[in-house]
């Protein structure tokens, strides 16, 4: 009778995932950086964009839902999810803005220039998307609203991974105690 381990053991702490940008090896050996906006150690940022990625997918739904159907509820339905998406994005804005600003360690990474650079582009985006959709919510759907929402998804879909590449491989706004400075 043969034995077999099935036990598998990982020698390194180091995501498996190759790096898009860059990586620090000694990043992942600290404890993390903190982030500036939290409530009892718990980062804000990550729980303030649930709802504006949840609301500008959902507009894109909605305009692919108005382009099949010409059925007014659904271009109502992208304002509103447009302009709730933006408003919220405002919000988690101001608080990646504050990690962004006072942690140098996200400066210093190329993933936070990006993630800060799609998002502007994302809000900036939803906002001409809002304001083309203001005065006549349907007739501006097809083919620019839809086109706008496609590449806001596909924009927020890039700057998640680089902000999740920002707390998972640099260890930045996580529950920690590391400085605030380049390591």
């Amino acid at each position: 009778m043969e034995t077999t381990d099935t036990t598998q053991t990982s020698s390194t702490p180091f995501p498996n995932i190759p790096p898009v940008i860059e990586s620090n090896d000694s990043e992942y050996r600290d404890t993390g950086v903190p982030s500036t906006v939290a409530i009892a150690g718990h980062p804000l940022h990550p729980l303030s964009v649930i709802f504006p990625i949840a609301f500008l997918a959902a507009a894109l739904g909605s305009d692919i839902g108005y382009w099949l159907t010409h059925d007014f509820f659904w271009a109502r339905a992208s304002l509103w999810l447009i302009g709730l998406g933006l408003a919220g994005g405002l919000l988690a804005s101001a608080i990646g803005l504050s990690d962004f600003l006072k942690i140098e360690r996200v400066r210093k990474r190329t993933a936070g220039w990006a993630h800060l650079i799609l998002n502007v582009s994302i809000l900036v985006l939803s906002l001409v998307n809002f304001l083309l959709r203001l005065g006549d919510a349907e007739s501006r759907i097809v083919p620019w609203g839809l086109l706008i929402s496609l590449v806001v998804g596909t924009l927020t879909s890039v700057s998640g991974w680089f902000g999740a590449e920002l707390s998972y491989r640099h260890k930045i706004g996580v529950v920690g105690a590391g400085s605030r400075r380049y390591p």
